[in-house]
């Protein structure tokens, strides 16, 4: 699931735009969606389907480093998701451990850090090591940043920080009055890390389904029918075209925005 074949270095980001602020996005943040439908259209089983998404996220960890994308976070598996069939469930999970497995190296010695993040109490043993191996291997590393997110909700990660800060105001660390937007945002996944600029849904779907939720709020959503195994270095770099010509006005007007105004 995670692969960077060839030496990739950092490329300097494009120039800013003037509207976005920046016509590359800092943070990318993809649903990976339509693995079982590009199988089925074929007569595969949904496995395969799978199998094939592999190598888009290869191209696409590739790309975002090759083009200085900062940070990227792919959806790999949702808490929902342990509601497919078993047998869909255990491949996505052998999946997981052998491209960990695999990749880990390759990923480290291109300077990516990986990170997981989710509730990883629903994974075997085996994959939990793997995981922390992985994540330890990596942690220094400056290059892209990483994460997989898996058996990961928004609404898990909005309730798990709720929680830790409700702890310190039990331990007597915080007032109730002291919990505060930014308080709670350092206690979500991926705090360390800018809001993502761009979201990519690939599959025709328009929904976020229950990923980054906090996050998200001002995201640049991208929806397209491209169905996730076909998502190549074209298909996202008309994607960061798309969110090039767009304006991010984060409750400002349009006219403060582009500086017409004082």
């Amino acid at each position: 699931m995670i692969f960077l074949p060839d030496k990739a270095k950092p490329v300097a980001s494009a120039p800013d735009d003037g509207a976005s602020g920046r016509s590359l996005p800092r943070h990318v943040a993809i649903v990976m969606d339509g693995n079982g439908r590009w199988a089925q259209e074929r007569y595969l089983p949904r496995t395969a389907g799978h199998r094939a998404g592999v190598g888009a996220v290869r191209k696409v960890v590739e790309h975002c480093a090759k083009r200085g994308v900062e940070a990227l976070t792919l959806f790999a598996f949702s808490s929902e998701n342990w509601r497919r069939p078993e047998q869909e469930v255990s491949v996505l999970m052998e999946l997981f451990l052998s491209t960990l497995e695999r990749e880990t190296e390759k990923l480290h010695q291109n300077g990516v850090r990986l990170r997981i993040i989710g509730d990883r109490t629903a994974f075997g043993e085996a994959l939990r090591e793997r995981m922390d191996a992985a994540e330890s291997l990596t942690r220094s590393n400056t290059g892209l940043q990483l994460a997989i997110a898996a058996n990961y909700g928004g609404r898990w990660d909005i309730v798990q920080a709720a929680q830790t800060l409700a702890a310190k105001v039990r331990q007597g660390e915080l007032s109730p009055e002291q919990i505060t937007a930014e308080r709670l945002q350092q206690q979500l996944a991926l705090a360390d890390l800018p809001e993502p600029d761009l979201f990519i849904r690939t599959g025709g779907e328009r929904r976020i389904s229950n990923f980054l939720l906090w996050q998200l709020a001002y995201t640049e959503l991208y929806f397209t029918p491209v169905l996730w195994p076909e998502f190549d270095e074209d298909a996202l770099d008309l994607a960061f075209e798309d969110y090039a010509g767009r304006q991010r006005r984060f409750g400002y007007t349009g006219d403060q925005v582009a500086g017409r105004m004082p």
